[in-house]
């Protein structure tokens, strides 16, 4: 009965009846948890393969990782905050894929050392390869990487009529006010509708961005071009770049 009321809520898009439904998952009802883990699989499949940029079903372990960010941000989520639930636990199942994505680049990482050793240790042709001499070429990659990022955001922000110096110029000067154009332009990464309209006039919807925030017009305004380049990275795939605001993401 709860599972067709929910899947009825997804039709009318009812947000606030969504929202009383996952404070009531957090306080405690497992059936209203279960229910809602079940009707959300669509959506985390969805957000967990928009991520990883390949589809991913049950049987994939990203799956499982978006599942309980979508788990924890029930557990997290407050309204007086938050515009939704599934605005906010987009962003914590986001936050949680980018977290298993580098612990396995990691583990990677450690497996490439672990094997190079081994193949030393049974051959002399091999004595080049030492750890010193992947660690060296590891950081030779990720340079280069690092500079074809910036290389492809800065024709990306050109297609805005952005460059980096005005950014500079532009970017929020107090710390309040910079966390604030950030999280911002989360929601409108975030927001299917939001992304399109920027991608398509390469404009932000301000009118409807002004209705769900409690930021003005004149402050919407100023910011735009911070805001512009904010979503243009966060909806890219530079993992270098991004690890320059990492701490700025919710």
């Amino acid at each position: 009965m709860l599972l067709s009321i929910i899947q009825g809520l997804f039709k009318t898009k009812t947000k606030q009846t969504m929202n009383e439904l996952a404070h009531k998952a957090k306080a405690g009802d497992e059936e209203v948890l279960s229910d809602l883990l079940f009707a959300f699989t669509p959506f985390i499949k969805k957000t967990a393969s928009f991520i990883c940029k390949r589809p991913i079903d049950e049987h994939d372990e990203e799956f499982s990782v978006a599942m309980n960010g979508f788990h924890e941000a029930v557990m997290g989520f407050d309204s007086s905050k938050d515009a939704s639930i599934q605005t906010f636990a987009h962003l914590i199942i986001k936050r949680r894929m980018i977290d298993f994505i580098r612990k396995e680049a990691t583990r990677n990482e450690k497996e490439l050392f672990m094997q190079a050793d081994e193949e030393a240790a049974t051959s002399e042709q091999y004595f080049l390869l030492d750890k010193q001499s992947i660690h060296t070429y590891i950081e030779e990659q990720r340079t280069a990487t690092r500079r074809e990022e910036l290389i492809r955001y800065r024709e990306l922000l050109a297609t805005f009529h952005l460059s980096f110096d005005e950014l500079t110029k532009v970017a929020p000067k107090h710390a309040d006010a910079r966390k604030t154009a950030f999280q911002i332009a989360q929601i409108v990464a975030e927001t299917e509708e939001f992304y399109d309209h920027l991608m398509k006039t390469k404009q932000l919807p301000l009118k409807e961005i002004e209705a769900i925030v409690e930021v003005s017009r004149k402050t919407l305004e100023r910011h735009r071009k911070y805001m512009i380049a904010v979503v243009l990275l966060l909806n890219s795939d530079f993992v270098y770049i991004k690890e320059y605001v990492k701490g700025e993401i919710i």
